[in-house]
C-alpha cells in the first residue's frame, strides 16, 4: 500500500515500492488559484531532493515545484499539458506531476505524513 508524504514546500510525494508520485497539496493549489499552465521535465532527467523540477503557472503566479526526494524522472503527467486545470480539480489525485525512481529512500525521514502536514499548514496561517 503506497505511503504519502509531505514536504515543506507543499509538494507531496506518494511513495509504492521504489517508485514515488509527486504533485502539490491540495492548499497548495487553492494558494495558486486557477492553474493556466504546467512545465513538467525531460523524462530521464536525475533530480537531488530540494531541486526545481517542474513550474506551475496560475492566474497569480508561476510557482517553481521542487523534488520532495531524489530520483531519476520515469514518466510526466503529459495531460497536464492539455489540461492544467486538472491541478485545481484533483491536485492530490490526478492532478499529480511526475513520478520518480527513488535513489535514496532515507530521504523520505525528512517529510511529514498528513497528521504532521495538516499541524504545518494550521501554523502558517
Amino acid at each position: 500500500m503506497p505511503t504519502t508524504y509531505y514536504s515543506e514546500d507543499h509538494e507531496w510525494l506518494r511513495v509504492d515500492g521504489a517508485t514515488g508520485t509527486v504533485g502539490i497539496t491540495d492548499h497548495a493549489q487553492e494558494q495558486l488559484g486557477d492553474v493556466v499552465f504546467v512545465e513538467l521535465p525531460e523524462i530521464g532527467r536525475t533530480v537531488l531532493k530540494g531541486d526545481d523540477m517542474a513550474v506551475v503557472e496560475s492566474v497569480k503566479a508561476a510557482s517553481e515545484i521542487y523534488a520532495p526526494a531524489g530520483g531519476e524522472v520515469i514518466e510526466t503527467n503529459g495531460a497536464l499539458e492539455d489540461n492544467p486545470a486538472a491541478v485545481n480539480e484533483d491536485a492530490e489525485g490526478d492532478g499529480w506531476f511526475v513520478r520518480l525512481k527513488l535513489a535514496d529512500p532515507a530521504e523520505l525521514e525528512d517529510l511529514m505524513d498528513a497528521e504532521a502536514y495538516a499541524a504545518f499548514v494550521d501554523s502558517q496561517s
